[in-house]
């Protein structure tokens, strides 16, 4: 890029409705990078993820007692890894200890094709806190026999036996969460949220009943708990201390605690304070009091997302998904973005939204880089690279929301190296111009506008419920395609190169546009299956948003399907006219959160979102076959080890890298397994 703000300015995209989104989720047809420094980003590759490293920028520049408070964060966010493990499906746990015991104690043959795919095997577990893959949900099965599993566990006096065992190799539980169409998705989602006979109907009637003590500030019913059937009756059982989950929450209290007593300023310590007496308690309304003093504490130089946040591991949209990440602020690239945020005002009142859907007063929308020091559960091994919380619609309106961009995070996968795909997919030299010269600073300027504009941006209408309750299984896609659409409408609009941003609009938004339609209709389907359907949120988002401007703008070829020798390629002919998709597409789905029309949304997902073209996906799956990087990306967390004085106390850190993936993950499971195998 042409100066080093262009270069630096790193963006997110894990969109947090709360928005979340990985790096590779993003158009996995990048150019070549060469990385800048002699640190090594690579760690291994295996099956279809490539692990990766990242370092720790401005460590050096915080202080010790800063440093202190970064450290019990992380300690706090790594006591309650096996809570992700367990709520991704609840043979999790069980399955884990047995694998890592066959893997410290084998001493047979360790190069036979069978160890080798054993190996393989865990580490995709690893990778994806628990036996479902970490994206598409769909149970990953081994590429070695029963028979072989049994000679292991016999071998090194493991057990695995029963239905834990069972499950690794039949069809059972084969989705952790099943979104499909015409199915009870509760029933149908392995995911471990609700007991084993809960249905959809089940769980719309319990919370049905439930009404908030202000209407105008819903409690998110049903975030920190499991729903479960006893004698006939419904129960949830909450995640707190003393509670589900209890033995990890009072570990994760007690890192909280001792961060609070370092915390920067009163209001950073308050919020800590409420955070620990949410997990005490489990109370929903300290849970949205946390909210409010967590999103108005913007003073400081580190910050943290811990709890039970995202909802998307829910085929039903309620229930939040543990993780945590701890961040440094990163001071000079937060100053330059901020201006994204000082104008979210004139973003909103220029949209294409109707007028009684637009928001009269944005407040508290804030935007920073940071620089990630330790992340778990949810967001570990798979990232995100950027964040917008809180979730609750109401906070968002009347204090605002906190967007990060995860900026080593993004250097780590620029400097780790990509492949040559761009070329592959591409219909000409002027898109593989625009995109070498403009696709990087685009796509970090189109995930910014995502999470700084797109999920502050519009209003429900009065008296219409929360997002999750009226348009159910298709929200957090809804969502997701909303925010893309805001930052899609911005990217090819002059106020950026007013306010700085880019050097030149129009073709910062030529390689937006290039690269959303490439990836919504061709490079992300290398991610499923040949006969799969689009499941995944993000990825639904993507395409149903390509496919519809490509639909609309065939009458005047506003996107034209070229095909040339025997290969696919999608041409932008217009892109002014595409431009005027994206808003008309803009303002009816704002029209569809905004009204809770659940016809409409599914109508859209399904006719858009959903299927895909057999031929067209077979094709792309040849193309890419040349080439040998993974399609996903994860990483291993540097380790905070302390250094304590003669009495006791820590008087400095050092940071290590872990040598391995696997070495990190047994670290993990023999330092922080804070819960039993069956929960």
């Amino acid at each position: 890029m042409k100066s080093t703000f262009l270069i630096a300015m790193a963006m997110s995209g894990l969109f947090f409705f709360s928005c979340k989104e990985n790096k590779e989720e993003k158009d996995v047809a990048q150019v070549e990078t060469v990385a800048s420094t002699e640190f090594d980003y690579n760690v291994e590759q295996f099956g279809d993820v490539k692990v990766l490293r990242y370092q720790i920028s401005g460590w050096e520049q915080l202080t010790l007692k800063e440093q202190k408070l970064v450290y019990y964060l992380t300690q706090a966010g790594l006591a309650g890894r096996d809570i992700m493990w367990d709520q991704n499906y609840r043979y999790n746990l069980t399955i884990r200890k047995a694998l890592e015991n066959i893997y410290t104690n084998y001493e047979g043959d360790k190069t036979t094709e069978d160890w080798k795919n054993f190996e393989i095997y865990l580490k995709r577990v690893w990778f994806s806190n628990g036996i479902h893959h970490h994206y598409s949900n769909d149970k990953m099965k081994p590429d070695f026999s029963s028979d072989y599993l049994k000679q292991l566990l016999t071998d090194t006096n493991t057990t695995l036996e029963g239905e834990a065992f069972d499950i690794i190799f039949n069809d059972k539980d084969f989705k952790k969460v099943n979104q499909a169409k015409g199915v009870d998705n509760v029933l149908e989602s392995a995911v471990n949220f609700y007991g084993p006979e809960v249905t959809n109907k089940d769980v719309e009637n319990f919370y049905s009943k439930m009404k908030s003590p202000d209407p105008k500030k819903p409690l998110s019913y049903g975030l920190n708990s499991k729903l479960v059937k006893e004698n006939g009756q419904l129960k949830e059982l909450v995640y707190k201390s003393g509670g589900l989950y209890g033995p990890a929450i009072d570990k994760i209290i007690e890192w909280l605690e001792k961060a609070q007593g370092v915390a920067e300023n009163k209001a950073q310590g308050d919020a800590l304070g409420l955070l620990i007496q949410y997990y005490k308690t489990g109370s929903l309304q300290t849970w949205d009091d946390y909210n409010v003093a967590w999103t108005a504490a913007t003073e400081g130089n580190i910050d943290y997302i811990n709890s039970f946040i995202e909802v998307y591991n829910d085929p039903m949209g309620y229930r939040g998904s543990y993780e945590t990440v701890v961040q440094i602020k990163d001071f000079d690239m937060s100053e330059k973005m901020s201006v994204v945020s000082s104008n979210a005002q004139w973003f909103e009142d220029n949209s294409p939204l109707m007028p009684e859907h637009k928001k009269k007063n944005v407040v508290g929308v804030t935007y920073k880089v940071v620089n990630v020091a330790g992340e778990a559960g949810d967001s570990s091994p798979s990232t995100p690279i950027g964040v917008n919380l809180p979730n609750a619609n109401w906070i968002r309106a009347e204090v605002g929301s906190k967007s990060v961009s995860l900026g080593n995070i993004i250097e780590a996968y620029n400097n780790a190296g990509t492949t040559g795909r761009l070329k592959e997919f591409v219909n000409d030299s002027t898109e593989l111009e625009l995109e070498e010269k403009y696709g990087q600073i685009a796509d970090k300027l189109h995930t910014a506008l995502h999470e700084v504009i797109g999920h502050a941006s519009g209003q429900l209408n009065p008296g219409v419920g929360e997002t999750k309750e009226t348009l159910k299984n298709y929200a957090s896609t809804l969502e997701e395609g909303r925010a893309d659409l805001v930052g899609l409408y911005y990217l090819y609009n002059p106020k950026l190169q007013e306010l700085g941003l880019v050097e030149d609009w129009k073709k910062v938004g030529m390689a937006a546009y290039d690269g959303y339609i490439r990836n919504g209709l061709m490079t992300q389907l290398i991610r499923l299956n040949l006969g799969d359907d689009v499941e995944e949120a993000h990825m639904r988002n993507r395409q149903w948003v390509s496919a519809w401007v490509f639909e609309k703008g065939k009458a005047d070829n506003v996107i034209e399907k070229i095909t040339r020798d025997g290969k696919t390629y999608y041409n932008i002919n217009d892109y002014e006219k595409l431009h005027d998709l994206f808003g008309q597409l803009l303002r009816e789905t704002q029209r569809i959160k905004s009204e809770g029309d659940y016809a409409a949304v599914e109508h859209l997902v399904e006719t858009y979102g959903v299927k895909v073209d057999q031929n067209l996906h077979k094709e792309i799956l040849d193309r890419n076959k040349q080439f040998t990087s993974a399609p996903y990306s994860g990483f291993v967390n540097p380790v905070l080890v302390p250094k304590m004085d003669d009495n006791g106390e820590i008087e400095s850190f050092t940071i290590e890298q872990p040598k391995t993936f696997a070495e990190q993950m047994l670290f993990y499971s023999e330092n922080y397994s804070n819960l039993p195998a069956t929960n």
